[in-house]
């Protein structure tokens, strides 16, 4: 694991820990899945091409504290309205995205140099992340909780702390960013492959499906916004590329499975 994300991670365990101990809330496990849409300086903002082209895959494990239910005593809370309507999450996750130039800039009716150095760009991103985020279910979490079979829809926003690491090159030879031989001219100065850090705003929606008394089956669709536009490697100059000037983001579609420890 990188070292930047140890600290966050001892972090909140010892906050999930020390409000276990203080009040006694239960606890979820599970795992997500999913492709993952990567939207950067690789190929053209709104392309279908690029939109379906740039995609891969991401993978996580997270943890839900349960206000609706003490472990402490194996009973329900006083039921509240916070306690019966939202869930805290907290997620390591990680997802990696192959990227290229998309778009009308590539077609192969164009000849140019400019055109024939965008479509030898190639490259990756590699992200992990941790955070956590507040969910909001509009409908009881305990009738849920006791209705096997049942849906409940949710909503959440929370933030991450992230570690990247993007790789970028050229089918055309070493120099990527810095020689003109191989580099289309926007991006000279603007390519690297130095690894980072970042913060993140996280909002999502979705649905559990109760699959027994123990377990749900979760769809979640979430957009992750970076405050860097360097997680996939390149940044042309904001102020003369405008098209580009743009944060990083990315629109993950998961799957998961969640299992109540008590």
């Amino acid at each position: 694991m990188p070292k930047y994300l140890i600290i966050p991670l001892l972090l909140l365990f010892g906050f999930i820990n020390t409000v276990h101990a203080q009040f006694g809330f239960s606890h979820e496990i599970g795992a997500i899945v999913g492709p993952v849409a990567f939207q950067s300086d690789y190929g053209v903002r709104g392309d279908a091409q690029t939109n379906f082209g740039n995609t891969g895959f991401g993978i996580g494990i997270i943890h839900y504290m349960n206000f609706s239910y003490r472990a402490d005593c194996n009973c329900y809370a006083t039921p509240t309205y916070f306690n019966d309507h939202f869930k805290l999450r907290s997620e390591l996750s990680y997802n990696k995205t192959k990227l290229e130039h998309y778009g009308k800039w590539v077609d192969d009716s164009r000849n140019s140099v400019f055109a024939q150095q965008l479509r030898a760009m190639e490259g990756s991103t590699s992200v992990t992340n941790i955070g956590m985020q507040l969910e909001y279910f509009p409908l009881s979490i305990r009738e849920f909780s006791a209705t096997p079979g049942k849906l409940a829809p949710f909503a959440s926003l929370g933030a991450q702390f992230s570690y990247y690491k993007p790789e970028a090159y050229s089918t055309l030879g070493p120099g990527l960013g810095e020689l003109l031989e191989v580099t289309p001219v926007k991006y000279i100065d603007g390519v690297t492959n130095e690894s980072g850090t970042v913060w993140s705003v996280v909002a999502s929606i979705g649905t559990r499906y109760k699959l027994t008394v123990l377990s749900d089956l979760m769809i979640d669709l979430r957009w992750q916004y970076y405050f860097s536009n360097w997680v996939d490697g390149l940044n042309p100059n904001p102020d003369v590329y405008t098209e580009n000037k743009a944060n990083d983001w990315l629109v993950w579609l998961n799957f998961g499975y969640i299992y109540y420890l008590d």
